[in-house]
């Protein structure tokens, strides 16, 4: 299947409100880099470049193939305690990855929903980056709660940890073990949640251990340290580049007729839903 990328900020978003379909918007091809920055931008989000400066509303780039995107929504911790959990995979099967509507290299252990949902939604997070914090907490629970466990839209978590940032790779590291022994949720939310301590000390494995039973911290400790989990984490920071990915969070939102939607940076719940209430009709 071939895909049109279309960019959309959160302005280009109410203007689909204001105008009641997205055939409406004005599209505009915008020019894309990808050099590091040491520093987050003024939102809190965390660049790889400034694509909103070259983005003016939204643009269209063509590209070849099936286009992966953005991360896992994570269950809120109601609904989280109603999901049976899943068992610890082999080395081999851990890396097993499924392919959902045309979007590739999935984790099926950091993926929510219905797989014949008519939206796919990926999420590209940093656990070091304020404003996938912020995302993590408001928008991505809510969009979970109204649209993931109503079967509406099929939501992926992609790992996008970024160099600046010195201890976001291991957490991606326990993030993703925690989720192949079904405890994705409690441990994600730990982890944002207490973002500002362990950003100060470093104690990331502390953080998770908090969140989980002796027994289940033993098996994601023995699973971060054999290291067969961490292809899948290269995986999606490799998918988000070939994207390019600039900035954490950015959200792509895949359809059944071809379309991917990324959405830059943090976005309401509100702005957010009147995208998806159009795309999930």
């Amino acid at each position: 299947m071939n895909r049109r990328l279309i960019f959309l900020s959160s302005a280009t978003i109410l203007a689909i409100a204001a105008t009641g379909t997205l055939a409406k918007i004005h599209l505009v091809n915008a020019s894309r880099v990808s050099t590091v920055s040491s520093a987050p931008s003024s939102s809190g989000s965390s660049t790889v470049s400034s694509p909103e400066a070259n983005i003016a509303a939204a643009s269209t780039i063509p590209v070849t193939g099936p286009v992966a995107a953005a991360p896992p929504a994570q269950k809120s911790t109601a609904n989280a305690a109603s999901r049976p959990a899943k068992s610890a995979s082999s080395s081999s099967a851990a890396q097993a990855t499924i392919t959902v509507d045309g979007v590739k290299d999935i984790d099926p252990e950091k993926a929510f929903g219905n797989k014949n949902a008519a939206v796919v939604m990926e999420t590209f997070t940093d656990f070091q980056c304020p404003a996938c914090k912020q995302l993590y907490t408001t928008t991505v629970q809510r969009v979970t709660d109204n649209y993931v466990d109503t079967n509406k839209v099929y939501i992926v978590h992609r790992d996008f940890p970024l160099p600046m940032h010195a201890y976001s790779r291991i957490a991606a590291s326990y993030s993703r073990a925690a989720a192949h022994i079904g405890k994705c949720d409690v441990v994600e939310q730990a982890l944002f949640q207490n973002q500002e301590k362990w950003e100060m000390n470093g104690d990331v494995k502390g953080t998770v251990a908090a969140a989980l039973s002796a027994a289940d911290m033993k098996k994601v400790q023995a699973l971060v340290d054999s290291g067969a989990l961490e292809p899948l984490i290269d995986r999606d920071k490799q998918i988000g580049q070939a994207i390019p990915v600039n900035q954490t969070p950015t959200t792509i939102i895949h359809t059944r007729d071809g379309q991917s939607y990324p959405v830059v940076g943090y976005v309401s719940y509100d702005v957010l839903k009147t995208l998806l209430d159009q795309l999930v009709k």
